[in-house]
């Protein structure tokens, strides 16, 4: 049996490491109180130098490793993480995607006018906003995205963001 992910561990160790990032996705949607189910983490971050080592540490402390179907044990490192791409993981608080940049090419810097400071545990963290939560799965198109934009919509209108 797979243990249930723990998001708000992870969250915590990232904000521990002062990690400039925006959590998105499904995380994003449940923190923005959408009644969605969601089983990774995912977080864009920003790619100076200074926040890659940090991050890099964040994901040490996680026993972080990429989701290998050939098995290895292959662990993130500043320099692969400085990329527009996706870094899919799994750590010990559960699966977390490192995210270049999402939707139309919107990276940490594009994201964090929009997003807002939330408590998650003993940690405050960027989160997208509704909005350009749903403009975001709007633009990636994917099956996934827009089977949840009836909530996302749902809950935006329910919770008056602009």
């Amino acid at each position: 049996m797979v243990a249930a992910p723990r998001f708000k561990d992870a969250l915590e160790i990232l904000a521990k490491h002062r990690v400039d990032l925006v959590v998105v996705g499904g995380v994003a949607a449940v923190l923005n109180g959408a009644p969605i189910a969601t089983f990774d983490l995912d977080v864009v971050h920003a790619r100076s130098p200074d926040n890659l080592d940090r991050l890099a540490a964040a994901l040490t402390d996680l026993e972080a490793r990429y989701r290998d179907p050939g098995g290895r044990n292959l662990r993130p490192e500043p320099a692969g993480l400085a990329g527009d791409g996706h870094h899919l993981l799994l750590t010990r608080c559960g699966p977390v995607d490192v995210l270049g940049q999402i939707g139309h090419g919107r990276r940490y810097e594009d994201l964090l006018p929009d997003s807002l400071a939330i408590s998650v545990g003993s940690a405050v963290v960027r989160v997208l906003g509704l909005s350009t939560l749903i403009r975001t799965k709007e633009e990636a198109g994917r099956e996934k995205d827009l089977a949840v934009l009836g909530i996302l919509r749902q809950t935006l209108q329910e919770t008056g963001e602009k």
